[in-house]
């Protein structure tokens, strides 16, 4: 197998192992380590001042006929060629010299120039030619791979993607984590390949390594649109960090391509921070599913912002009814509720989550004993930016007060009692532990027998509610929710007790029970419950 380079280039090796050259007897004679140097171009000649006429990545073609019989001149030819950059230097014994100087191949050492003899004559032109074409025919290759990678990127945004799609795409590609953030170090997002278990978290490489000069790292800028091009302000810049493996220039193309794409999804959208946005709420979701350690977890909170001090902290949710934000607005939701946080005071790490539909926060407390004020206070802003946009009446739920440890389990436990609460009457927050009975609800919803004892529980009510007036359902939910009071049951619903108590009675022949027996009650109120769950 013949040695390969970096993508869209060809070394020296390579070239000295292709069928022309090789009919040359190729010896290296100096800087044999490295042969991986790539070649740019191929040029023959004998001029003794040739190297003024090269720009650098050469394989240099010559007979020595310009190389000068003393050893100054030798070594200086030499020097000015390794000064130059060229790849190599390639000189055909026979014309000139029978072996090479000694002045050219110690000179040729100290520089690290790879020098090689050729023991055969070799027509130069068909060395040329061939490496030319190869060099062409790696070019292509590479640009099919740069098209391949744009087509891709391209499709993931006609299918409804955006920007973090794009970018988890392109880390794929580069087999490193990617990131975009602003010209002045602050992250909108971060994203990475799919590594082994136990491989740094695309955040915890931002932390460490955004402020060192890492080599190879590659830096695309996305233009802001405020003028078109070189001179457009720099908006947001795309960096890749090649922790996991070297970045080569077919990453680079790529890089330049898709920073154009993700450009122009930007400007259309005007979406940093909606992307910013994202990016904490795939933390957060990755918090709440356990991939992320709960001890790293306050160093990558505060690579996206969140200092909350030491004090515990309040896992929320807002959830906005199925299908009552577009696509295309979230990006002016989640403004609109970060400038309404803003007044709120306490420190707040805001995330979106798209697929779910929703917005996962933690909110940091100085003391437990601050949860219901707090929770109020940041579910009414969260509840004002919603009406901003026009989403109405979404769901607020209010986890338990937690540390970090078990920070990830509250907002999992948040995120499922918010769907849950989607079927409840309209309230300013909910307390998740109050949910919990709707939350077991919801999650058996799908089973035939919630509904079956739904059915057999209410089954006679609600048919006479279908059929005759006045419902009788609204008064059983009153009376359950007075916990047995009749005299407020009554004043709730606007009715003197003789009513009350006539269509208590008739509740309880229609579903033959007796509605003060306790298990009564307790399976009549879940059946009710349960009921929100079904539809």
């Amino acid at each position: 197998m013949e040695p390969q380079g970096p993508q869209g280039t060809i070394t020296v090796e390579r070239a000295l192992g292709l069928p022309a050259l090789r009919k040359g007897l190729p010896e290296v004679v100096a800087a044999g380590d490295r042969l991986d140097r790539p070649v740019r171009w191929v040029h023959a000649g004998e001029s003794p001042h040739i190297a003024t006429l090269l720009k650098g990545g050469e394989l240099l073609l010559t007979t020595g006929l310009g190389l000068g019989s003393r050893p100054a001149e030798q070594r200086g030819f030499v020097r000015g060629l390794a000064e130059r950059g060229i790849a190599a230097l390639v000189v055909e014994l026979g014309a000139r010299f029978a072996t090479l100087p000694a002045a050219v191949v110690d000179t040729a050492r100290s520089y690290g120039l790879p020098l090689v003899q050729l023991h055969r004559e070799v027509p130069f032109v068909a060395v040329t030619e061939e490496i030319h074409t190869e060099l062409v025919n790696e070019h292509y290759a590479l640009l099919r791979r740069v098209d391949e990678v744009h087509r891709r990127c391209t499709e993931v945004l006609l299918g409804g993607g955006g920007a973090p799609e794009v970018l988890r795409l392109f880390a794929e590609f580069t087999g490193n984590p990617v990131f975009l953030g602003t010209p002045e170090g602050r992250l909108l997002y971060a994203a990475g390949p799919a590594g082994p278990p136990g491989a740094a978290d695309p955040l915890q490489v931002w932390d460490g390594l955004r402020g060192a000069s890492l080599a190879g790292a590659l830096v695309a800028d996305l233009p802001g649109g405020e003028g078109p091009g070189p001179g457009a302000a720099v908006r947001t810049r795309l960096t890749v960090l090649p922790v996991n493996a070297p970045l080569a220039p077919v990453h680079r193309l790529a890089a330049e391509r898709t920073a154009g794409l993700l450009a122009v999804v930007l400007l259309q959208a005007r979406q940093e921070e909606e992307l910013a946005a994202r990016g904490r709420g795939d933390f957060l979701c990755d918090l709440a599913e356990g991939r992320v350690d709960p001890a790293e977890a306050p160093a990558q909170a505060r690579v996206l912002g969140f200092r909350p001090g030491s004090g515990p902290l309040l896992p929320m949710v807002l959830r906005p009814a199925t299908g009552e934000v577009p696509a295309d607005s979230w990006a002016a939701l989640t403004c609109a509720v970060q400038e309404e946080l803003t007044a709120v005071g306490v420190p707040v790490l805001l995330g979106v989550r798209l697929p779910e539909g929703r917005i996962p926060l933690l909110v940091g407390l100085r003391e437990e004993a601050e949860r219901s004020p707090v929770a109020g206070r940041v579910a009414g802003a969260l509840r004002a930016g919603a009406e901003r946009v026009g989403v109405r009446r979404p769901v607020v739920v209010a986890g338990a007060a937690t540390a970090w440890a078990a920070a990830g389990a509250g907002l999992r436990h948040a995120a499922e009692a918010a769907t849950a609460a989607q079927g409840l009457p309209d309230r300013p927050w909910h307390d998740v532990r109050r949910l919990d009975v709707d939350v077991l609800l919801w999650r058996l919803r799908s089973q035939g027998d919630l509904a079956a004892f739904v059915d057999r529980v209410l089954g006679p009510l609600l048919a006479h509610d279908g059929a005759s007036r006045p419902a009788l359902l609204p008064t059983l939910e009153s009376y359950l929710a007075h916990a047995g009071r009749k005299a407020e049951t009554a004043r709730d619903l606007h009715l003197n007790r003789q009513t009350l108590y006539d269509r208590l009675g008739r509740i309880s022949r229609l579903l033959g029970t007796d509605l003060e027996d306790p298990q009564v009650v307790l399976s009549v109120g879940l059946a009710l419950r349960a009921r929100r769950h079904m539809g």
